[in-house]
């Protein structure tokens, strides 16, 4: 994934503001330069050159429409309206983990660039508190 990513953004680039990867999606808030507005080519690429990673190293074959079925085609795009509206995205974006079941602690999931907000000073490594046995404890 890092891969496809890095080669994505060389050819087309844009800003990654919050990312997690998780085993059956992904979330993501991107940047993109003034006037461009092709999320779709820029999710494509990096599909395209995850699918053939994978492909080359599983020995996948090819769906009768010469696809990998790896990814669904379609994605939700989103504009956001403001400073609240990209807050409440960020949080949603790094909270997942915990809220599908993956870690109890927000920290604890490695895919997120939860942990360069925290580098960062914009969230407390203890932020979205954690779940134990169903029980909510603390942050926000």
């Amino acid at each position: 994934m890092r891969d496809a990513l890095r080669q994505t953004l060389q050819e087309k680039p844009f800003q990654i503001d919050a990312w997690v990867v998780l085993p059956e999606y992904i979330h993501a808030v991107w940047t993109l330069p003034v006037g461009d507005d092709d999320y779709s080519g820029r999710w494509r690429l990096i599909k395209s050159r995850f699918s053939h990673q994978v492909a080359k190293a599983d020995n996948l074959t090819h769906n009768a429409k010469g696809e990998y079925q790896i990814w669904q085609r379609r994605f939700w795009e989103h504009t956001i309206r403001d400073d609240n509206d990209f807050s409440k995205h960020v949080d949603y974006i790094h909270y997942n983990p915990v809220k599908h079941g993956y870690v109890a602690q927000v920290r604890d999931w490695q895919y997120s660039t939860f942990h360069r907000y925290v580098k960062q000073g914009l969230y407390t490594a203890d932020w979205g508190g954690y779940y134990e046995i169903g029980q909510w404890y603390g942050g926000e």
